[in-house]
């Protein structure tokens, strides 16, 4: 076990190194190939097997006992209840993070690896970039370049969506975005039916609720969340990987005719680093400064990245 950042070993976190994370599951099959690795890491991160392996199947074993045991705890509380209590509603994780972090690749590798579970293989992801207003709603707020910061989101909708979902209803829908079009589509929805567990991905998720004009605090997405993990890194590397990305992209989907950031694809390599820490230093610095990273201290689970992408340890909240 690791120290605690302040040196103090009293903590409401066990921290465990890799290596010690990394053996708690050791004897486990990974149900994955290279090429479904592959295919689910996000663009800039540096993801393998042994990555997988080492960091998240450990986490889906952990997951999967707190889904069985919700599950126990439910059918003792229906006993308790004298078959009162209504049917049991979905587990849902939530997954936070900046932007660049790999939070989404957490989000898709999770999802694919409790799937594999026999007990729950119906697990759905759904992404927060749904619930941010539409282009033009933002625009006549004055906030579009406030993308991401929680007032640029319709909390009603989101925190609508996710009663919902805990509310036991059959059917539940959520808007669903385009990073191409940088913008919510209008023509689709996303639409559940009654998943095992429910994976929420998205920068804001763990933001405390709002208090009201008279002092009342209502209820915060996070307050329906069973498990909640925080991904996590120094934010001068994460700087740098979202400049790494921006390059990438610059050569890739910035080239499609249909991007909203086509106007970026034929700037020079000096210019396209100057645009990105720019846009960094501008909205996404200060949304985790102020916003995104003190949240982290809610997540159930904090993964702690190295300068190079892998988990360096694994912060978990004690029960």
């Amino acid at each position: 076990m690791a120290s605690t950042e302040n040196g103090d070993t009293a903590s409401p976190y066990v921290e465990l190194e890799r290596d010690a994370w990394a053996a708690l599951a050791e004897a486990m099959p990974l149900p994955l190939s290279a090429e479904e690795v592959e295919r689910l890491r996000g663009l800039g991160d540096e993801l393998d097997l042994g990555e997988v392996s080492d960091v998240y199947l450990p986490i889906s074993r952990l997951l999967s006992l707190y889904v069985r045991h919700v599950g126990a705890l439910h059918r003792d509380t229906e006993n308790f209840l004298g078959a009162r209590q209504p049917e049991r509603t979905p587990f849902v994780i939530g997954i936070a993070g900046s932007v660049a972090v790999g939070k989404s690749t957490t989000a898709r590798l999770l999802r694919e690896l409790l799937a594999h579970w026999p007990e729950h293989p119906n697990v759905a992801l759904v992404t927060t970039d749904g619930f941010l207003y539409p282009n033009a709603e933002l625009e006549r707020r004055g906030l579009l370049n406030r993308k991401g910061f929680p007032e640029s989101y319709d909390r009603k909708a989101l925190l609508k969506f996710v009663i919902d979902i805990k509310s036991g209803k059959d059917e539940v829908s959520a808007p669903v975005y385009s990073h191409l079009e940088y913008d919510v589509m209008q023509d689709r929805r996303l639409t559940l039916h009654k998943p095992d567990i429910i994976v929420i991905e998205g920068l804001n998720v763990l933001q405390p609720a709002r208090v009201t004009a008279d002092g009342r605090i209502g209820l915060a997405v996070r307050d329906f969340f069973d498990f909640s993990v925080y991904v996590d890194a120094a934010t001068p590397d994460i700087r740098r990987w979202y400049t790494e990305r921006f390059l990438r992209l610059r050569e890739t989907a910035f080239r499609d005719p249909a991007s909203y950031f086509q106007r970026y694809a034929h700037l020079s390599e000096t210019e396209a680093v100057e645009q990105a820490q720019s846009i960094w230093d501008a909205i996404n610095g200060p949304n985790l400064d102020s916003n995104i990273k003190p949240t982290r201290s809610r997540a159930t689970l904090v993964l702690r990245k190295d300068a190079d992408h892998s988990v360096r340890y694994v912060r978990l909240r004690k029960l």
